[in-house]
């Protein structure tokens, strides 16, 4: 960290063309959710880990404007196609306390990088991106019951607070010129069988340009509504939104006789994304979720701003213990062979489930004290 470098896209040094910023905006928490790219309104359940990957495909996220004496210059993919995985590691403390880890990777890429201005490399086939720490904290914490019961349409806020490491390879577009600050506050609430999801939030940091493209401090802002197909979260279907304006002004960068100059032009920029998804909960509990899911650039200006990929498809696996009792007798729903009745642990008829009723007591003859006499056979009546 101590030694100076050249002020390269390989550098965060660089004023006009630096490779520190992040190509991908979606970035999963840890724990328990409903959605693909909004935060969940729960947490692990006291004193269990959960943890997942989610994967994300990725075409052309980042588009490099190449300046030129002439009046239009050319486009080239820094990023053309990439593949990012993120685990995530989460521990419940409390009933409401939730110590989170997300250590992103690139599993593959392929595009240009910023050689066509630079003359450096092109990208290498895999990267290493930050890694972010944070705890969450159920402000409104969800009854843990089944979410179709009437206890569990409650709703359930969540607070957040997560710091990323700039421990990511600055020269593949995997990491920040610094750390970045990431509060954010999630809230879902169920209807039936509509359930509804928002978030909002912030991303703290420097601001990093590339070739008149600014990122800098971004509000995060995200809607998703669902409707459950089939009953205990079997099946769902979800639809996302979400938007990250950046706080600071851009920039037009030209090719002058002096160099590359870059001039503030006033405009502001939204990365913004649309995605469909279908989810699963397959156990009882729903501690296990499976979420598959596929959109692209939502067009909130006329063209895609930094960061925005054409289009996303995004793959979700995530064990996140729940600890639901629903019927409250102590068992949890996952262990529970009657979970909408109050039973108890050592049921015959199964942990869980209300106690058999007694045996009625056997009744015995007393007048029978012993083996009864053979009766003798009559005679046929004449």
């Amino acid at each position: 960290m101590l030694l100076s470098g050249s002020a390269q896209a390989a550098s965060c040094d660089s004023a006009l063309v630096s490779a520190c910023i992040n190509s991908d905006t979606l970035w999963p928490h840890a724990g328990p959710s409903r959605f693909l790219s909004i935060g969940g309104a729960e947490t692990v359940a006291e004193g269990r880990v959960g943890f997942g990957l989610i994967t994300s495909y990725l075409s052309r996220p980042i588009m490099l404007h190449v300046p030129s004496p002439g009046p239009s210059g050319s486009d080239a993919a820094a990023i053309d196609d990439q593949v990012n995985g993120t685990f995530t590691f989460a521990y419940g403390v409390t009933r409401r306390l939730e110590l989170d880890a997300m250590l992103p990777l690139t599993f593959a890429q392929g595009g240009s990088g910023a050689s066509p201005i630079t003359g450096a490399n092109a990208l290498r086939d895999t990267a290493t991106r930050d890694a972010r720490f944070g705890f969450a904290y159920a402000v409104v914490p969800r009854p843990g019951v089944d979410p179709a019961s009437a206890t569990g349409k409650l709703p359930g806020v969540v607070a957040r607070f997560e710091v990323s490491a700039p421990v990511g390879d600055k020269e593949q577009f995997a990491g920040e010129k610094s750390a970045v600050f990431a509060p954010s506050i999630a809230a879902d609430y169920r209807a039936g069988r509509f359930f509804f999801g928002a978030e909002m939030g912030a991303r703290i940091r420097p601001t990093a340009e590339l070739v008149g493209a600014r990122v800098g401090t971004q509000a995060v802002v995200g809607i998703a509504a669902g409707f459950d197909v089939l009953p205990r979260e079997l099946l769902s279907v979800m639809l996302e939104a979400r938007a990250l304006p950046v706080l600071v002004e851009q920039a037009t960068s030209a090719q002058t006789s002096a160099g590359l100059v870059s001039t503030p032009n006033g405009k502001m920029i939204a990365p913004a994304e649309w995605q469909l998804g279908v989810r699963t909960a397959p156990l009882a509990g729903g501690d296990l979720a499976i979420a598959l899911g596929g959109g692209g650039w939502l067009p909130l200006s006329s063209d895609a701003p930094i960061t925005t990929p054409r289009f996303r498809f995004t793959l979700g696996i995530v064990l996140a213990p729940l600890a639901r009792d629903t019927d409250g007798d102590g068992v949890t729903d996952g262990l529970d062979r009657c979970p909408q009745e109050k039973g108890s642990k050592t049921s015959e008829a199964g942990a869980g489930c209300p106690d058999l009723p007694p045996k009625a007591p056997e009744i015995i003859d007393a007048t029978m004290s012993g083996p009864s006499a053979p009766v003798a056979p009559t005679a046929p009546a004449r």
